[in-house]
């Protein structure tokens, strides 16, 4: 054999020696699994088995990935329906103990067969990452675990362990610099960008900084009028938490924009949403959907606004994109001062057939912020603190909210929604997607007799 063959042997061999193989351990814990409110289930009492792969060995400082596969999970899916492909997502925690403490976040991609009714729940595998900081042993234990599964609406069945659950691996540590604190990974979705000193998570972007137009500064979305004879007012995207009940638990989060164009001393309203990432759970008549919300005022002024949209112009296909249209209003300022809007309560309004009676689906803001300031002028008739003001917008008939965004027509018949430049409330997919899925839930669970009844 060639010295070169030897030596390349020799080389292969001294990295299979350095390398540090992971190692994999089942284990088989009783859990509990909490259903979603909205089945109305019991509290189901299984058997969670679990694979933990990780790094035998590791060194002071080293990242180290872990993996938590499902062997089986405890729950099954429940009588309820066939689920999708592609529709269920899991996360978890494993617990870090012996040498080092702490909590690794895991999270797996949302993926899996479909799924019959009363079939064995299957999860993809979770992912999370540890800075290993101590020398010594330390075991990795799985603990908590949530099935998310986005199919008509998003629910969520949680199961924890009901009795002392054994390490599932063990990573020796050799001794080295340690640093303070304890650190633990975790999966992230989304990605966050930074421009111009501002954040974007899950693909919503705000761009800091100051511009001057007319006379007028605008600061991140908060506009003042000036001299110069300013008439538009861009607003900023700012996170709505929404509280809808029973209907969603958990409620959603969402960006959402509010914008003005001063006419004489009214100014006309557009709040937008952004374009749908997510199908239609059903095959839904034209008219089917119409979204309104309150905007609340601050500051010199008090009361709200009602805004409210177009309902889709064309039938909307199964599995199709669909998007909120926009949503317009006039605000008429009863008081002279700075005042403030903030997005309020959503609400969509379900109607399956014409003339037939509406389905609401209210969705309580129970955490919002400001999107535009106004510095305004009382007007004769003005809102004052009559806890309303202004009027609604028109819906029209061509599937336009009549706002000065110009948004297109999106796919489905409904309006896009969303920034011309495709920033700030991207991440809003999000409501428009879940506000279609809360309709499809009362779809869902509303006998089909009825509904075709109301036709």
């Amino acid at each position: 054999m060639s010295a070169a063959g030897v030596a390349l042997m020799l080389g292969g061999a001294g990295i299979l020696l350095a390398a540090t193989p992971a190692q994999a351990a089942e284990i088989t814990f009783k859990t509990e699994c909490i259903p979603p409110a909205i089945a109305n289930l019991p509290p189901i009492q299984g058997e969670t088995t679990v694979e933990i792969t990780a790094p035998t060995t590791a060194k002071v400082g080293d990242t180290v990935d872990i993996t938590w596969k499902t062997v089986k999970a405890a729950s099954k899916n429940p009588d309820l329906l066939d689920l999708n492909k592609d529709v269920v997502q899991p996360s978890g925690n494993v617990t870090v103990g012996g040498a080092q403490s702490g909590t690794v976040a895991v999270q797996g991609p949302r993926q899996n067969p479909p799924i019959p009714k009363g079939a064995q729940m299957v999860l993809p595998d979770m992912k999370g990452k540890l800075k290993i900081e101590k020398a010594g042993d330390i075991t990795l234990t799985p603990d908590k675990y949530t099935i998310n599964v986005n199919q008509i609406m998003t629910t969520e069945t949680k199961c924890s362990p009901k009795e002392t659950v054994k390490p599932g691996a063990t990573i020796k540590v050799a001794g080295g610099a340690t640093t303070g604190g304890t650190t633990t990974g975790g999966a992230t979705t989304g990605g966050a960008t930074t421009t111009g000193g501002a954040t974007t998570t899950g693909g919503a972007t705000t761009t800091g900084g100051a511009t001057t137009t007319g006379g007028a500064t605008t600061t991140g979305g908060a506009t003042t009028g000036g001299s110069g004879g300013q008439t538009d007012f861009p607003g900023k995207a700012v996170e709505v938490a929404y509280d809808c009940g029973a209907v969603v638990p958990g409620g959603i989060k969402t960006p959402v924009t509010i914008s003005a164009k001063k006419n004489g001393g009214a100014y006309a309203l557009t709040v937008k949403t952004a374009k749908g990432a997510m199908a239609s759970p059903m095959a839904l008549p034209a008219g089917a959907l119409k979204p309104s919300m309150n905007i609340k005022l601050g500051g010199a002024d008090s009361g709200t606004v009602k805004v409210s949209g177009p309902a889709n112009a064309e039938p909307i296909p199964d599995k199709a994109p669909v998007s909120l249209s926009d949503m317009s209003g006039t605000y008429t300022p009863g008081k002279t001062g700075k005042v403030t809007l903030s997005p309020d309560q959503l609400t969509i309004d379900v109607t399956m057939a014409p003339g037939a009676t509406p389905i609401t689906v209210p969705c309580k803001a129970s955490s919002t912020g400001v999107s535009l300031e106004l510095d305004t002028a009382a007007q004769p008739g003005g809102s004052g603190t009559s806890g309303t003001s202004g009027t609604s917008g028109t819906s029209g008939t061509s599937g336009t909210s009549g706002t000065s965004g110009g948004s297109a027509a999106a796919a489905g018949g409904l309006a896009e929604t969303g920034s011309s430049d495709e920033g700030g409330i991207k991440a809003l997919a999000l409501v428009a997607g879940t506000v279609v899925l809360l309709g499809g839930a009362v779809f869902t669970f509303t006998p089909w007799r009825r509904l075709r009844g109301t036709r």
